[in-house]
Parts: C-alpha cells; structure tokens; sequence
C-alpha cells in the first residue's frame, strides 16, 4: 500500500449535509420515515458515481414508501439495477456523467424510468442506431457471473422495456401495486 493511500484510510468518515447535494424543494423525495405526500411524477438527477447509491435507495423507498415492505423491496432492486446499469455501462458512469430517475404514479402501479447518457462508443448523431435490450436468457442461473440485471427486470417487472435508442438509453418498468405479473407474486 502507498504512504498517500495509507494516509487517506486514517481519515475520518465524513459526513455531508443533505442540503449540498439535494435542493431543498425535492429534499421530501428522499424522507423513507416523514409523512408521505401524494405526487403523480417525481424526477431526480444523480450523479453517475456509485458512491451516491444510498441516496438512490432513498429516492426509491420514499416514492414507494406508503406501499407494503415485499412491494418496496422489489421496486427498489429494480430501480436500482436500472441505475446501477446506467452506472456500469454507459457515459452516465464517466465523470461528470449523471443519470435521472423518474417515477410515475398511476391508480396500477408505479412506473420507473432511468435515463442514462447513452454507450461510451455512440454520439447523438447515432439516435437513428436502434437496438433494443433483450434480458441474458441465462441471467438468473445461479452460476450466471453476468446479465443478472436485466433477467431481474424482466422477470419481477410487470412489464419492462426501452426507447432503443443507444446514443441516450431510457429504460422502464412498470410495477403493479399487486404485483400482478412478476414472479415474486408466485414465490
């Protein structure tokens, strides 16, 4: 180990006001423990660093937070497969790169929409390159090293999909409020 890394390991964990990284306005879309207040769409812009992760889990367990604790689970681990993705395999992940969620209420469900900054190799001219996702068949092997994800996506959403568009990707899923359509409601 360097003498600089030994050096930073010894610092103090630091602790960083909320107010520096979410504005004021938004700051309730994070509160899992306050009163829930109603909304029909809620955006949010993160940064693409995994660091920032636990602020992901907030956003998503306060969106879903007046539902049951397997129906918060599920939205969470999808929602945050999405981000983690947009994260590992996109320009969101690069510095400087950020990804938005964005969760709409509807009387079935909630649909969640991450929009990532597109594959490192594309440019916005390439928006007519169109291709859509498709889930690793073998992603939920239990020897399976990679592909989880989206094989997550596709069998516990109701229903999932993408703009197919490479050069700014947007991916959702659609959970119901039952979870009517995912395989977590046969387990």
């Amino acid at each position: 180990m360097s003498s600089s890394h030994a050096a930073l390991s010894q610092l103090p964990p630091v602790t960083v006001p909320l107010a520096l990284l979410i504005p004021r306005q938004k700051q309730h879309y994070f509160d899992t423990i306050g009163p829930r207040t109603p909304y029909r769409s809620r955006a949010f812009t993160f940064w693409g660093d995994a660091a920032l992760f636990p602020l992901v889990h907030a956003f998503l367990n306060g969106c879903a937070g007046d539902r049951g604790p397997d129906y918060r689970y599920v939205f969470d681990l999808l929602g945050t497969e999405l981000a983690g993705n947009a994260v590992r395999h996109t320009r969101s992940g690069e510095p400087g790169g950020t990804f938005t969620l964005r969760v709409d209420r509807s009387a079935a469900g909630l649909t969640l929409t991450c929009r990532d900054g597109g594959l490192p190799d594309t440019h916005l001219r390439d928006r007519r390159d169109r291709a859509r996702l498709q889930p690793d068949p073998a992603g939920l092997h239990a020897d399976a090293t990679a592909g989880r994800g989206l094989a997550l996506v596709d069998a516990l959403a109701t229903a999932w999909g993408d703009n197919g568009v490479r050069a700014y990707r947007h991916v959702w899923f659609h959970l119901a409020y039952d979870l009517a359509g995912s395989a977590w409601a046969a387990a």
